[in-house]
């Protein structure tokens, strides 16, 4: 693959990452469902030391709905769109939110996460494989 490139709806935030994504997965927990104002969120997971960010990111904290653990959401400080999580309970990993990307031709989801948490009317995708909360990594 190659370098993963994108940024905020203003221009203002911009990142990088030579890094191969560790994981795509669609994301029903409560709080990407909150924080994209939609039934769900696709997000890349990526070594927090292998991308590099440019413009000012501001942070909100949750205390993550569901597993109680603190979720470190970034957000542009200009226009607001959400770029990636870092959740606690997975120190070391971001997930960039799919959405941020330059180019998405290349996304597939690999795995559906917090599907306990799914909307009853979302359908999911059972060819992938399927987790109640996070994955066991």
């Amino acid at each position: 693959m190659s370098k993963l490139k994108g940024g905020c709806m203003c221009g203002n935030v911009k990142y990088t990452s030579d890094s191969e994504p560790a994981m795509t997965a669609i994301c029903h927990c409560v709080d990407c469902q909150k924080q994209s104002g939609s039934a769900l969120s696709i997000v890349v997971a990526l070594p927090e030391d292998q991308i590099s960010f440019t413009g000012e990111l501001k942070l909100f904290v949750t205390s993550g709905d569901e597993s109680g653990k603190k979720i470190n959401r970034y957000f542009c400080a200009n226009c607001g769109s959400p770029l990636y999580s870092a959740p606690d309970v997975m120190p070391g990993s971001i997930f960039l939110k799919a959405g941020t990307l330059d180019d998405t031709s290349w996304l597939k989801p690999e795995m559906e996460i917090w599907c306990a948490s799914a909307q009853p009317w979302v359908s999911i995708d059972e060819s992938l494989p399927m987790f109640p909360g996070n994955p066991p990594f």
